[in-house]
């Protein structure tokens, strides 16, 4: 009985490890650091008009959500003219770094 409970464990755990590393699957993070640090920090800096936002400033989730709705507030035009690949990147950065992840960051 002690294995099955073991294996069961171990299942149910790689799952859900399997599950939270494919909401933002397909992304670049090395790329998405760049790109973030280029296209997003001037506005969303410390004292900037967007104001503080850093990869550690959502859950992994919350990044999921906001990249599934594809609205930026303020300046839309700005998110618009990021290609897909390059906002995948992005939130595949974000989402590795976020609050509840492994490694949260702090972009700075």
């Amino acid at each position: 009985m002690k294995t099955i409970t073991k294996i069961g464990i171990g299942l149910a755990l790689a799952l859900s490890l399997g599950l939270q590393a494919q909401a933002a699957d397909g992304g670049n993070p090395k790329k998405g650091k760049h790109l973030y640090k280029k296209e997003c920090k001037a506005c969303h800096s410390q004292g900037a008009v967007g104001g503080e936002i850093t990869p550690m400033s959502k859950t992994m989730s919350q990044w999921d959500r906001f990249f599934k709705r594809m609205k930026h507030k303020g300046d839309q035009e700005a998110f618009d003219a990021l290609s897909k690949k390059d906002l995948k990147d992005i939130q595949q950065f974000l989402y590795d770094h976020a609050a509840d992840s492994d490694q949260p960051q702090t972009c700075g």
